[in-house]
């Protein structure tokens, strides 16, 4: 999946020659602290909430010092790139911009998250395993076969660094089972450290309904 697929359409920008009351009435409804700014298809930037509180001078937007001008990604990177160009620029509002540098649209945090969780198998039932590994051993392929040689498949991965040891990474992985007796006897038999190992259910109904209301709560 490709940030221009996460484009989020119901964000729209802003023009330099709008007025800051209506900055201020788009961030209310749309329940966000942030807007883009264009001009022309071009991205000029991010107004945030407090901008527009703080400069009491200023009655369009084209007189606030826009920030995030370098808060952009192109159309074919990763969505992972989103969270990293978001964490990096300190925003929760990124650019999508096209092979011209035009403006496409934007994508929000939430939307990432969203599209993580969907693609994380974070509702299917199944065993999550925390695996500290030493770096120059780490090998997904090598871990993935030990894993499959027990007829469990491995449904999502992420690896980390450990910021405790510098040599070491840390690798989570969802599996479809439960019953993981035999694949932690694989792994440390093979030298892997199992740090921690969570036993999931499929999500009821309720738990659904709960994890839905988070998501809503988590959007600005």
């Amino acid at each position: 999946m490709t940030t221009k697929d996460l484009i989020n359409y119901m964000i729209p920008p802003l023009k330099p020659e709008d007025s800051i009351e209506k900055a201020q009435q788009w961030m209310d409804e749309l329940k966000t602290t942030e807007l883009p700014v264009t001009k022309e298809g071009r991205f000029l930037g991010l107004v945030d909430e407090d901008m527009t509180y703080d400069f009491l001078g200023a009655s369009n937007v084209n007189d606030l010092p826009l920030k995030g001008q370098e808060c952009s990604v192109s159309q074919d990177q990763h969505y992972y790139d989103v969270m990293s160009t978001a964490y990096n620029q300190g925003f929760r509002l990124v650019a999508v911009l096209d092979e011209e540098g035009g403006y496409l649209g934007v994508v929000s945090i939430q939307d990432v998250v969203e599209a993580f969780a969907q693609a994380s198998s974070v509702n299917s039932s199944g065993a999550i395993m925390v695996l500290s590994i030493e770096e120059h051993d780490y090998s997904l392929s090598n871990i993935s076969r030990m894993i499959e040689m027990n007829d469990v498949k491995v449904l999502s991965s992420h690896i980390s660094s450990q910021l405790d040891e510098s040599s070491r990474v840390r690798l989570t992985i969802k599996l479809d089972t439960e019953e993981i007796s035999q694949v932690k006897t694989v792994l440390e038999n093979n030298g892997i450290n199992i740090e921690a190992t969570f036993n999931t259910t499929a999500l009821s109904y309720d738990e659904k309904e709960r994890l839905d209301l988070l998501m809503k709560y988590l959007k600005p």
